[in-house]
Order: structure tokens, then sequence, then C-alpha cells
């Protein structure tokens, strides 16, 4: 799935039934016609957000290195009813000087999407990749605030590629089922 938007995934979608319309009406019959898959999201939230600064305010002094930063990203999602579903995006950061911790800040951004008319083998790629893939700049946007809040310069997280944390999701989970050990990475 590509990370273009919904609305041009949903034209191109609705090219591609209105071409199987045409070609079942060709056949006499409405067999093959499927409705065009709806991706939208219904409403975004914050669901926990924290933000430590155990060494203000003398910590907020300029300093010679920069901290070392650690971001922790993961992506859970629950069906809540036909078509509905919870993704919540995680991301956790820890910011530290030697062993003296700086900042820490985690969040939780939680969005519902509406999901319509998807194949079975499509849903959870739409859910750990294409969904917190649309959550992700507000996510992002919420821990630059909340760095600059705490009175560091703001955290500008880089993109994420949820297509890479979904397939090591997989391949540890197959492991598991096989009896390995998951690889650390």
């Amino acid at each position: 799935m590509s990370s273009e938007n919904s609305n041009s995934n949903g034209a191109n979608a609705a090219a591609a039934a209105a071409g199987a319309a045409a070609a079942a009406g060709a056949q006499g019959d409405q067999q093959g016609q499927q409705a065009a898959p709806v991706i939208s999201i219904v409403t975004q939230y914050v669901k926990d957000l924290s933000f430590e600064n155990p060494k203000a305010p003398q910590g907020l002094q300029p300093q010679d290195a920069r901290p070392e930063i650690q971001i922790r990203v993961d992506v859970r999602a629950q069906q809540l009813q036909a078509e509905q579903y919870e993704v919540q995006l995680e991301l956790g950061v820890e910011a530290k000087s030697g062993t003296e911790n700086v900042f820490l800040t985690e969040l939780t951004y939680g969005g519902v999407f509406r999901l319509a008319n998807i194949p079975p083998d499509s849903l959870q790629p739409l859910l750990m990749v294409e969904c917190p893939r649309m959550l992700f700049p507000f996510a992002r946007r919420i821990v630059a605030d909340a760095t600059r809040d705490g009175g560091f310069p703001p955290l500008m997280i880089d993109p994420i590629d949820f297509v890479s944390l979904f397939r090591r999701r997989i391949m540890a989970a197959q492991q598991q089922a096989a009896g390995n050990p998951p690889a650390q990475g």
C-alpha cells in the first residue's frame, strides 16, 4: 500500500470499482461488483501523554554535548465494532546525558478508523501501516510541542517506516510460533 492519503486511494479504488462494474454489466449480471474500499478517520485523540523533566531548572542550562535520544515506537489495533477499529500509536522518547535522564516523554495517540469493503488480507497492513502513518504527523507535533514546552528545542521525530515495523512484527510472531526466540533489532 502506498503512502498516498486515503482520498487518492479511494479515487483509485473507485475507478477500479467502476471498471469492475462495467465488466460485470457486460456479463449481464451484478456478479463481481464490489463496493469501493472506505478508509476514513472517525476521530483522533491523545490517550496518554507524559513529560518528565527531572533536572529542571538546572538541567535547562546550555549543555556542551547534545543528549543521546532513544525513540521507541509501537502500534496497537483493536476492533471496536463492525467496520470500526481503534489504532494506537505509542511513542516513547528518552534523552540522556551520560547516565542522567535529561527528559522523558511518552505519548499514546489514538484514532478510530472506519474501514469498509476491505479484503481480509489487506486489513492488518491497513491497521498497522496506513492508519499509524495517518496519525504520525499529529503525534510528532505533540512530542515536539511537549519538548519545547519543557524548555528544550522541539524534538522533530524522523518519519517512521511503518512497513518495516510491521514486517518485523510478522517475523517475530512467526519465530515465536515456530518456538524460536524473536531476533532483537
